[in-house]
């Protein structure tokens, strides 16, 4: 996430340079009379702080996002039931690679900026896309914290793991503002941000354990092996199919008083089970794709309302993320500490209960997407940095919803349908990366410069249904 977080905000000015050169130069073109200031990597480009680059650099960024989106939620549910036969570091690890190809790719572009064009980097989309994107390391690590632990310890484990990727998502936009104020070079961040990339994939090949035995995977194998002659393989495009695509997703709709794959007891789901799966994976999907719809759309809306730089960006977001790490490393464990009810982890009977959402986690749930609803107001309001700051500290704090809401959907299935519940949440999360940043690109591309507000309003009335929604969730399912 140090590698993530560094070229954050760089990535989205590259993307603001290339398509500023090629709108500046089109119109010269068009109006020999037109004139303008050389467009450099790097630099402010304050003539690039109009409408009209912002909108098409919004659509741009609306194809990077379906593009690496659409290979990502095909890919996902097939990475992770390979990673049940042959393990989850490997995986992680094949996933990695392909990250590693993208940034080479995204380096190359920035190094390079007079003799490639802007879609180029929707070659790095497509090769990221292809490795699952970070969509599927979000789900096999998810997956792998609950290979390690048992329901009671789960919550804290998500929130570790988040603490985590935050931290990384504080330190490398300000190590990268750093870099940038001591040399003057924002090809250093990309530089940095590969050499990192790389560093985590010899990592995870050679230092990280495995967190399934050999005995679990050989079983898993043997089961593929059964499927597969019962079923026999179908062509590759009929995988491209959306009924199949979409298959995974079944699990989510557990039938009510029969048995299932999911729940072979005589009497199947209960009807407040299957409601609760059903809200817990809706709200964990929306919080998920509406921060990452959302998370250029803020930087490219703050430095055209407020004419924030690559600098002030990354410190915004390094601000924003310290709070997140401590929110998520010191607060919630010990809120959780206080009200999660104990639980002993030697009780076999305990393991195989089915426990559902405790009072306590539906509380943090609601309180969570209460105050997503508050910083999104506060960024419609805002009409300074400090206030857009406030906002995003407001929006940090909710982040306790995260972690909650998987570790609450996890106490929903018996342990055997771990990797079935969280196969369909990454394949959800997919999803939710194709079209939760169109939507969000989209709406900021026809409104800036006439309502440019607008997303933060649509945002803070979705988030104002799903706290109306997350009443329906009852205790112990």
């Amino acid at each position: 996430m140090l590698g993530f977080g560094g070229t954050a905000v760089p990535k989205i000015n590259l993307m603001v340079t290339l398509v500023c050169k090629d709108y500046m130069a089109k119109k010269a073109s068009q109006n020999p009379g037109f004139t303008y200031l050389p467009v450099i990597i790097g630099s402010d480009n304050a003539q690039c702080q109009i409408p009209e680059v912002q909108s098409q650099v919004a659509r741009f960024q609306l194809y990077y996002n379906l593009v690496a989106g659409i290979l990502s939620a095909l890919v996902c549910p097939r990475l992770g039931h390979l990673s049940d036969r042959h393990g989850r570091t490997r995986v992680i690890a094949l996933s990695t690679l392909a990250t590693v190809v993208g940034e080479a790719i995204t380096l190359f572009v920035a190094a390079q900026p007079d003799l490639v064009s802007v879609n180029v980097l929707l070659g790095a989309a497509f090769v990221d896309g292809l490795g699952g994107s970070f969509t599927t390391i979000m789900a096999l690590t998810a997956s792998y914290a609950s290979d390690c632990t048992l329901p009671a310890h789960r919550s804290v484990a998500f929130s570790y793991l988040y603490g985590a990727l935050f931290s990384g998502l504080a330190a490398g936009p300000l190590l990268a503002a750093v870099l940038i104020k001591r040399t003057g070079q924002v090809l250093d961040v990309f530089t940095a941000s590969l050499v990192l990339h790389i560093l985590f994939l010899v990592t995870i090949l050679l230092l990280v354990p495995e967190s399934l035995s050999p005995g679990r995977q050989a079983a898993f194998r043997d089961r593929h092996r059964k499927h597969l002659h019962d079923q026999p393989p179908k062509p590759i495009w009929d995988t491209l199919n959306p009924k199949h695509l979409l298959t995974p997703l079944a699990v989510l709709l557990p039938p009510v008083g029969r048995p299932s794959p999911l729940f072979p007891n005589a009497g199947g789901a209960t009807p407040a089970l299957r409601r609760n799966i059903i809200l817990l994976t809706t709200l964990d999907t929306l919080a998920f794709g509406v921060a990452l719809g959302s998370a250029q759309v803020i930087i490219m809306y703050a430095e055209y309302k407020f004419g924030w730089g690559n600098v002030e960006s990354s410190l915004f977001i390094s601000s924003i993320s310290i709070i997140r790490v401590l929110n998520l490393f010191v607060i919630y464990p010990i809120i959780t500490a206080i009200f999660q009810p104990p639980q002993n982890p030697h009780n076999p009977a305990a393991q195989k209960k089915i426990p559902g959402s405790s009072p306590y986690e539906i509380s943090l749930i609601r309180i969570s997407i209460l105050l997503d609803t508050l910083g999104n107001i506060g960024y419609a309001l805002a009409f300074n940095g400090a206030l857009m700051t406030f906002s995003g500290v407001v929006l940090a704090l909710g982040g306790m919803g995260v972690p909650t809401l998987q570790s609450s959907l996890t106490k929903h299935v018996p342990r055997e349908g771990l990797g079935q519940i969280l196969g369909a949440k990454g394949l959800l999360h997919a999803l939710a990366r194709i079209f939760a940043p169109t939507v969000c690109s989209l709406i900021y591309s026809v409104t800036v410069g006439r309502f440019t507000p607008a997303i933060f309003v649509v945002l803070a009335a979705v988030f104002g249904a799903a706290s109306a929604a997350s009443w329906w969730i009852r205790p112990f399912g």
